[in-house]
């Protein structure tokens, strides 16, 4: 079974019983995750289907709120760690939607190209759904236990031995921020996870994505800001830690080579291959 045939089963599995359903898709900046998102709209509108596609940065606070949530952040960033979204803004409309008779679904949106590319909301979407399909970096990821991320902190040898005085005390932070996702991430009925082959690859692409925008013309970022973008979303939520454990949740799971060609594809869980 495909991606795009498990996704369409289980929504109208869902739809049948009088449900709409909520998909989940995780992966590191730079992975693709528009891409295919815009895939799966298409995918579903040639069968039939409405997928509405929003992604947890349409959930950003306001410039100044959002300024004052990052003060202090070791990246230099006023986006991307957990902290700076409002998740009930997100959660508040699918649950509306979720429970109402009409398929009729508004969603926020978020415009980075405002407030001279700090970014601030926008006009909401507006329109009819028969699925919904979310994405972003975090997506799916759960606080640690304080002992736990105490423990991890202290290993000499453990993947947040790297990391400096200020981003331990920023991850901490982070973790604790984590635990006002956990509504919106309820709402998710399958998750589906982009999995690098190396974690390295991500910061590659998400400058490689810069560069195709420059060329285009577009609004574009200094590379001290791109650094900063990259490193917040990579050590706010280190991914050995916290996007790991989604892979044995995941309904699907899509390893990436480094040109983000697909490796290998499957269910989550037992099903993945030795090496991931």
């Amino acid at each position: 079974m495909s991606l795009e045939a498990l996704l369409l089963a289980h929504c109208r599995s869902r739809l049948a019983a009088g449900q709409r359903p909520v998909l989940g898709l995780n992966g590191p900046v730079g992975a693709g995750k528009s891409t295919l998102a815009q895939a799966l709209q298409q995918r579903f509108a040639r069968e039939g289907l409405r997928l509405a596609v929003a992604s947890i940065d349409d959930a950003y606070l306001p410039l100044e709120p959002r300024r004052r949530a990052m003060a202090g952040n070791p990246f230099g960033v006023s986006r991307v760690p957990p902290g700076s979204h409002d998740p009930e803004a997100l959660a508040a409309p699918i649950r509306q939607w979720r429970g109402a008779d009409s398929p009729q679904l508004s969603l926020p949106r978020f415009d980075k190209t405002l407030q001279g590319g700090q970014g601030d909301p926008s006009a909401p979407w507006r329109g009819a759904a028969d699925a919904l399909l979310l994405e972003g970096w975090l997506l799916g990821c759960r606080p640690l236990d304080g002992d736990t991320l105490e423990a991890q902190l202290r290993d000499p040898s453990g993947p947040l031995a790297p990391l400096s005085a200020d981003q331990r005390q920023w991850l901490r932070r982070c973790n604790r921020h984590l635990e006002a996702y956990g509504p919106l991430w309820g709402q998710l009925d399958q998750l589906v996870v982009l999995w690098p082959g190396d974690w390295r690859w991500p910061r590659r692409w998400r400058f490689q994505a810069e560069a195709r925008q420059r060329r285009r013309g577009g609004a574009w970022l200094t590379p001290q800001q791109l650094e900063g973008l990259v490193q917040a979303s990579l050590l706010s939520c280190p991914p050995e830690l916290y996007q790991r454990p989604l892979l044995q949740r995941a309904a699907w799971v899509r390893l990436l080579d480094r040109r983000r060609r697909v490796q290998w594809e499957g269910g989550g869980g037992a099903a993945l291959p030795g090496g991931i």
